[in-house]
């Protein structure tokens, strides 16, 4: 019976340990996973324990429904997806148990992180081999549902070769652990009388037929197609010497559990094989092709050199990189326009055989005249090529409009022999349906990623995606390969196991399903009783598109929707701190999916789209779901669909507050410059009361901002009026350049002296620096959703520097947050777009201003100090989304005794009025602890802490107690 109520739901909840959520929003956000399909989840689980688990699946069996394992949730085949419980175990199955470096093996809980346990192995000497494209968020528990096996399977294997033993709660709620066996251990198996035992007898029973095991020889893909996920890998178990009096390998479940996609047992620990490190000197030769034909002819002469990897990228891809602004960095070692490039990477023990197997890679590659170029990588540059290839998925979803490149045929493999006929046929085969197919990946085990592109909100264009579906299988089946190579069967491809393996062995699997899982309770509609391939999608069928009015202009994306659809559920916004960026603070400090840019898209997605209101915008749900949004713009440069959630943000927020009002304590935020300027009038008094313990705490209870933080000092003088002061002295008719000073609401009422320091430096430089009276950035406004008031202050900003911003005259700025609106908000905003897009084309921080200056040779190192100082660079979030942190790097270099590192940090977690806001404060701090307060404690008293955010100054103060300068007052000292 299917419960009628929340209540068993909520008896259910009470007795978990860990959490249990049935609301609109959580189902709704995991709805969907990295596939095509949704289907709305009966609650979302997050067990702490076994005990949870064997609760979840005792309620499964009481009230007819069924349980959804799920972990990082990027599967491609809809393997997440179902009208059931979805347990998601990647918020606290993620220890690390054990480690035995003599036998090389690790035991580990589900939800760990594939490259957060080689960070850890790598110390002992070893690492687990199978890498993904999502390697540094997806977790064992979903490599060995799906079998992954990515970019390394032809060196190292995929991942059933590594798993030795899993821990499992069977569909009775009993544990079962499963590992090698003999075959004398087989057949004690065979005497127990419990589910475990059924479960050995039905295998052994059904596979010992010399008939059935011929059976499943002829029609299962080609053994030497290492990449097969077809069904049950019943092949392998025929193997071992239970099945074959020939074998001496032994018997292990975990060989048909790895692919399985969690549909036979719910899996607690799995121990896994490890290799030794790879060597360490490394090379990618890019081999260029001017077609993908050239290219594939080359695969099978290069996979003859022991090839750590064999990667293919064609011009698609290769063309969206051109239009992702962390992507065009590392596409710089491509040569003219390839059809197609293969990423071969040697690996040797040391740069004499390096050379040497380099040496004769060429030779062999030269002999083929197929390709025109072939630049050799090293270093940097390889993790450069390799982020782009990786990037290549998510690069799909920046197709813009309704059609996408969707997965269904993605994930075929043949034997590498029959690669460049199958690709020819293939090819002919898309021409018929008038498709230019995506071809990249792993071309040298015989697989690439090939997708149509399709419109899956259109009837016609769903027919074709179950017509091309069904007849790459037939071709498939024609070269006896695997229809699915490495990302599952899941619901797009379950449907056509029958055909792959034939139905006689598909009777087999579907008895091995019921053995194992007689209630069908664990992930049912994959691998066997599919659910049909063709409906459960995201979007309604030839539905109407809601109209929806912005008041920021959402047109380069076809609207605020379809914005919101670029995201494909990559999941890069779950990378964790150690792997660098700064997407997704938030969710780094709460591990939760609501907290990430993916839950935000796929929130406002599902509400624009769903929503019955008149403001389709209010919604609680959506309220909270952008919550710790800390509006840091990574997402717009680190997500490979480049999710804009800022913006979404601040449209929700203008959009919601239209419905509710806005809350007094968002317009003191909002408000705060004219506050500070009225503050400012009085300034001794505004501190006094700031600093003192009684006031302070009554100006905190009112403003809503948390008890432990420090308020910021207002300026005995603003910026604008020292300006007045001392302009005429700053007047030399022989300047090098004009440049027109942003002065901005935190330096003109906060930072006083930054600014002071900034028009002295330039001053003593020889630049004419100029203030003119403007309006505020609208920083303030664009975070609270004021948008009204933001649009007002762009446009008289606009209009007062459009007659004087030039390539010879720019707009320079010392606050990140505040000069970049013009690069980035007021594109959006204006009226006068054309204006807004010269005036950004000249607009720079101060960093970058003095960065150009310096290569222009104006500004000089003997103009600075030769004494010695060690500094620390944090940068700011906008300033690493929409520049780059470079700038400011190399200034603080210029003095040519000064030593400077950047900080490894992401987001600082201050966020403007955010990390004040005292139901954010944990969650800031949290933030700011993952990287950046660590780095700043571990460092001597001596060194210099830079930051040029002032909210990023502020955050360092209160988490370290050290004060951080900007950068330009410490070049400003360095000046002799």
């Amino acid at each position: 019976m299917q419960p009628k109520s929340t209540e068993a739901l909520q008896t259910l909840k009470s007795n978990l340990d860990g959490e249990l959520f049935f609301d609109d929003l959580m189902r709704k956000l995991y709805a969907t996973d990295a596939s095509v399909y949704r289907k709305l989840p009966l609650a979302v689980a997050l067990p702490k324990h076994n005990n949870d688990i064997k609760l979840l699946i005792a309620f499964a069996k009481t009230y007819n429904t069924s349980l959804i394992p799920r972990t990082a949730g990027t599967s491609l085949a809809g393997q997440c997806v179902g009208d059931g419980i979805v347990v998601d175990v990647s918020k606290y199955f993620t220890r690390i148990i054990d480690i035995n470096t003599t036998k090389k093996t690790v035991t580990v809980q589900p939800g760990v992180v594939r490259d957060e346990l080689n960070n850890y192995l790598k110390p002992f000497g070893l690492f687990f081999g199978p890498n993904t494209s999502t390697s540094n968020r997806c977790m064992i528990g979903g490599m060995v549902g799906n079998n992954s096996s990515g970019t390394t399977s032809i060196q190292y294997g995929v991942t059933r070769d590594k798993v030795l033993q899993m821990k499992t709660i069977l569909s009775d709620g009993s544990e079962a652990v499963f590992s090698s066996l003999s075959v004398d251990e087989f057949h004690q198996k065979l005497k127990m009388e419990t589910l475990e035992g059924a479960i050995y007898k039905t295998i052994y029973k059904t596979l010992k037929p010399e008939k059935v095991q011929k059976q499943i020889r002829d029609n299962f893909p080609k053994p030497e197609i290492h990449r097969r996920n077809t069904g049950y890998a019943i092949d392998e178990l025929l193997n071992s010497g239970v099945f074959s009096t020939s074998s001496s390998q032994s018997f292990n479940m975990c060989q048909l559990l790895s692919g399985s996609e969690g549909t036979l047992a719910f899996t607690t620990e799995i121990t896994l094989q490890l290799d030794d490190l790879p060597p360490t000197e490394s090379a990618i030769i890019a081999l260029h092709f001017k077609s993908v034909a050239q290219c594939l002819k080359s695969v099978e002469t290069v996979m003859q050199h022991n090839l750590h990897t064999c990667e293919m990228m064609d011009d698609t891809i290769l063309n969206l990189t051109k239009h992702n602004k962390t992507q065009q960095v590392n596409r710089q070692f491509i040569e003219g326009n390839p059809a197609a490039i293969l990423m071969c990477e040697l690996k040797a023990h040391s740069k004499e055989q390096l050379a040497v197997a380099i040496e004769t890679f060429l030779n062999a590659v030269n002999t083929l005249q197929l390709a025109y170029a072939a630049p050799i990588l090293r270093g940097e540059a390889i993790d450069r090529a390799v982020e782009l290839r990786k990037a290549g998925l998510g690069l799909l979803g920046n197709l813009i409009g309704d059609k996408k490149a969707v997965a269904c045929i993605e994930d075929t493999a043949v034997a590498l022999e029959d690669l460049d006929a199958y690709i020819s046929e293939f090819t002919a085969l898309m021409t018929s349906y008038k498709q230019n197919a995506v071809y990249y990946a792993h071309a040298g085990a015989g697989e690439l990623h090939l997708r149509p592109i399709l419109d899956l909100k259109q009837e016609k264009d769903v027919k074709l995606f179950r017509a091309i579906t069904t007849d790459v299988a037939l071709l498939v089946k024609k070269y006896n390969g695997s229809m699915s190579g490495e990302h599952g069967d899941g619901i797009v491809r379950a449907e056509f196991i029958p055909l792959m393996v034939g139905e006689a062995n598909y009777t087999i699997l579907k008895q091995i399903k019921s053995a194992f899982d007689t209630y069908n309770i664990f992930n049912p509609g994959k691998i066997v009783e599919a659910y049909p391939m063709d409906e459960s999608f995201r979007y309604e069928l030839n539905k109407s598109e809601p109209k929806i009015t912005t008041l920021m202009d959402f047109s380069s994306t076809q609207g605020i929707l379809r914005e919101a659809e670029k995201c494909n559920g990559s999941g890069d916004c779950r990378k964790l701190p150690e792997f660098g960026g700064t997407m997704c603070p938030s969710y780094r400090a709460t591990r939760n999916e609501k907290d990430t840019t993916r839950g935000r898209a796929n929130a406002l997605r599902e509400f624009l789209t769903n929503s019955e209101k008149e403001n389709r915008f209010n919604h609680k749900e959506l309220k909270a779901v952008f919550d710790l949004c800390l509006s840091c713009k990574a997402c717009g440069s680190e997500c490979p669909s480049s999710v804009d959630v800022a913006s979404l943000k601040a449209e929700f927020q203008y959009q919601y507050q239209k419905a509710n009002g806005v809350p007094i304590r968002t317009k003191l935020f909002a408000y705060n410059n004219k506050i500070n300027g009225y503050a400012s009038r009085v300034p001794r008094l505004t501190n006094f009361m700031f600093t003192n313990g009684f006031t302070s705490s009554i100006i905190k209870s009112i403003s809503g901002i948390a008890k432990e933080r420090s308020l910021p000092l207002i300026s005995r003088k603003s910026l604008y009026k020292e300006f007045q002061v001392t302009k005429n002295d700053r007047v030399d008719e022989n300047y090098i350049k004009e440049v027109y000073l942003f002065n901005d609401e935190f330096t003109n009422h906060l930072d006083t002296e930054v600014g002071i320091d900034t028009i002295t430096l330039l001053s003593r430089l020889n630049y004419k620096v100029t203030l003119i009276s403007h309006s505020e950035s609208g920083r303030a406004m664009l975070s609270k959703g004021l948008l009204e008031d933001a649009k007002k202050m762009a446009n008289d900003n606009i209009t007062k520097f459009k007659p004087l911003i030039s390539e010879t005259t720019p707009l320079i700025g010392v606050e990140p947050s505040a000069i970049l609106t013009f690069k980035d908000e007021y594109i959006r905003l204006a009226d006068d777009k054309e204006g807004a897009k010269v005036i950004a084309n000249h607009a720079f921080l101060i960093e970058e201003f003095i960065q150009q200056e310096i290569e222009l040779r104006h500004i000089r190192p003997d103009q600075f100090t030769s004494s010695s100082k060690t500094i620390k660079f944090h940068g700011h979030c906008h300033q690493k989304a929409l520049t780059n942190q470079k700038s400011s790097f190399d200034v603080l270099n210029l003095p040519q005794n000064y030593s400077v590192t950047i900080i490894p940090s992401g987001c600082c977690g201050m966020a403007g009025s955010f990390g004040y806001e005292k139901e954010h404060y944990e969650v800031s701090m949290s933030i700011g602890e993952q990287t950046l307060f660590p780095s700043i404690r571990k460092a001597s008293e001596k060194t210099v802490i830079a930051a040029n955010g002032t909210s990023c100054r502020h955050q360092i103060k209160d988490g370290t107690g050290k004060i951080a300068k900007h950068p330009i007052s410490i070049l400003k000292e360095a000046l002799i």
